[in-house]
This record gives structure tokens, C-alpha cells and sequence, in this order.
């Protein structure tokens, strides 16, 4: 089992006082992207977030989930990863194991080697648990045992690393939401029921850091939503709601150097994007702001100027 298939297999929640949240906990919307989520799910199309690093993109399914308690899953999108990938996987590898030591004349079921991806657990939890005496487990059951079970959001996150044909491949599963399992036959077709008056909801959220141009089919099939680089007030937002609810206080001393290291952070945009270089994100703001609480810095510290040179707060050559 590769390392990626480990992180899909095992979802670790990253600690509560992470810049990266996926918990949803500490993020801070507005009437722009609440809107744009109402369109996706009124339209039944994906939801294309745009934009730099460290805007926010990968945190608002989950944000999005916890609030309306629905079911999360994602994928992380990998130079290899196939559109399959998010449909199911077939272990190949396994099967020809166990045919080789049952020999010929043992029959072998190849639901056995089937994995739901997260399509399919967003689709149909119960034909992706399996049957009664194979059970699979869901792959986010921690976060999602006392969720909506016909409600779920789906994050595939940075298809722009993907090879190319690879949103094209989404194209017919996401439009129909059906698709047929090729091993086995098995035709998974998204489940609609009403729950207590409440109509079942899917909602799949795609993001991108404009590292490849994606497909224009594929663009035609989603609602598509920029999300700008944070101004400094949205900024110092963001920082109390994190900090609120991950240490539990946000004090006026905090707010302060929040404004003053949004203030530092923006003059430092300016400056990257004159230079051609990758500026800092959201989530490096907020590792300054940890670090200048724990260890007593203020911008009129000394020590300010050599936190920024450690990579905080300072302008990065772009990655290849």
C-alpha cells in the first residue's frame, strides 16, 4: 500500500490549531460563497473553487459539512491519480496473489478487491458498505458516524496537478451521477432519499491552484467562484475565529498584532508579485501570528526581521 493510499485509506484529523484545517472549525465565510454553494446545489453542479494557495479553498467543504452536519469526504489530487481513482480502485495486484495460490477451479469474487472511492460513499453509502458478510469501512467514518447519511460533500482537491484528460473523465459521472463499477457490473446510482422532511443533498467541491489550465467542457459543467486573496481586515477575521477556537480567547493584544502582521503580510504580497515570486498565504499569516504569541514577538521586536527570513512572512520562488 503506497503512502496515498494510506492517507485515503486513514484520514488523520490535522490538530485543532493547524493553519490547514479540514475539521471545518474556524472558517470564515460571506454572502459570495454562500451564494455560490446555493447555485451548485440548486443546478446539482460542482462547485470550482479558484485561486492562490492558501486562500481558503480546501477548507470551505469541510467548513460546509460541519455546519449543515453532513457527510465529508476527499481526495487529494496527485500526478497519478485517475478519475477512476475517485469512482473506486481495484486491487489487481491482490487478486492475482489469491488466484495464484488457490490455483485453477477457485472461483474468486471480485467485489473482494472493489474499494469505494469517495464518489461512491457521497452516492450510495449502503452498496459502498458492502454486503453483510464483507463489510468495507468508510474511509471518514470518524467524522461522518453521526452525520446526515443522505447528505454529503465531496472535496477533490487540486485537480489542476492531475493529467489533463483526467477532469474530462469526471465529466459523465458527475452529470448523471451514475457510473457502473467495470469489474464487477455493479451500477452505483446517486441515492435521493427524504429524511425527516429533508431531501437528500450532495455537494462536490473541486479546487485549483491554476497550476495547469483545466478543459473548457469541463469548466462549462461548474459553477465557478474566484476566491481573492484576503484584505487586511478579512485577515484579522480570520485570526480571531481561529484562534477563538482553537486556544479558546482572542484578546485585544491579539487583535493587535493580527492587524499589524496583516499589515506585513500584504506589503510583502506587493512586493512578491513585483518580483515574479509566490507570495505568502493565509496560512503562513496565521503560523506568524502562533509564533509571535508564543514566543512574546511584536513588529517593533527585534526578532521580527529574522522571523519573516524563516520563510514565514517571505517571499518564495514559485514551484516548477
Amino acid at each position: 500500500m503506497t503512502g496515498d493510499d494510506l492517507a485515503q485509506a486513514d484520514p488523520v484529523t490535522p490538530p485543532r490549531d493547524a493553519p490547514d484545517r479540514r475539521d471545518g472549525l474556524g472558517y470564515v465565510s460571506h454572502k459570495r460563497i454562500e451564494l455560490a454553494v446555493d447555485v451548485a446545489l440548486a443546478t446539482g453542479r460542482p462547485l470550482l473553487l479558484r485561486g492562490e494557495p492558501g486562500s481558503g479553498k480546501s477548507s470551505l467543504a469541510a467548513h460546509i459539512a460541519l455546519t449543515k452536519g453532513w457527510r465529508y469526504y476527499e481526495q487529494v489530487v496527485t500526478s497519478r491519480t485517475q478519475g477512476r481513482d475517485l469512482l473506486w480502485t481495484y486491487d489487481h495486484v491482490r487478486r492475482l496473489s489469491d488466484a495464484q495460490v488457490r490455483g485453477r477451479g477457485s472461483a474468486l469474487r471480485d467485489e473482494r478487491y472493489v474499494t469505494p472511492g469517495p464518489l461512491w460513499w457521497a452516492f450510495d453509502p449502503g452498496s459502498a458498505a458492502g454486503r453483510a458478510g464483507e463489510p468495507r469501512v468508510d474511509p471518514w467514518h470518524e467524522v461522518n458516524k453521526d452525520r446526515k447519511r443522505h447528505c454529503a460533500v465531496v472535496l477533490i482537491d487540486e485537480i489542476d496537478k492531475a493529467d489533463p484528460d483526467m477532469p474530462n473523465s469526471l465529466l459523465v459521472p458527475l452529470g448523471s451521477n451514475r457510473f457502473r463499477v467495470q469489474e464487477t457490473g455493479e451500477e452505483v446510482t446517486r441515492q435521493t432519499p427524504v429524511l425527516d422532511g429533508e431531501p437528500a443533498a450532495h455537494l462536490v467541491i473541486i479546487t485549483t491552484n491554476e497550476e495547469r489550465e483545466l478543459p473548457q467542457a469541463f469548466l462549462r459543467r461548474c459553477v465557478v467562484l474566484w476566491l481573492e486573496e484576503p484584505q487586511k481586515g478579512r485577515l484579522v477575521e480570520i485570526a480571531q475565529a481561529h484562534f477563538t477556537t482553537s486556544v479558546g480567547v482572542f484578546t485585544a493584544a491579539d487583535r493587535k498584532l493580527a492587524a499589524e502582521l496583516a499589515d506585513a503580510l500584504l506589503s510583502t504580497r506587493r512586493e512578491a508579485k513585483e518580483k515574479g515570486l509566490r507570495p505568502p498565504s493565509t496560512a503562513e499569516f496565521l503560523d506568524a501570528l502562533r509564533a509571535c504569541k508564543e514566543l512574546r514577538i511584536n513588529t517593533d521586536d527585534g526578532r521580527w526581521s529574522q522571523l519573516k527570513d524563516l520563510a514565514l512572512l517571505k517571499p518564495q520562488q514559485p514551484e516548477s
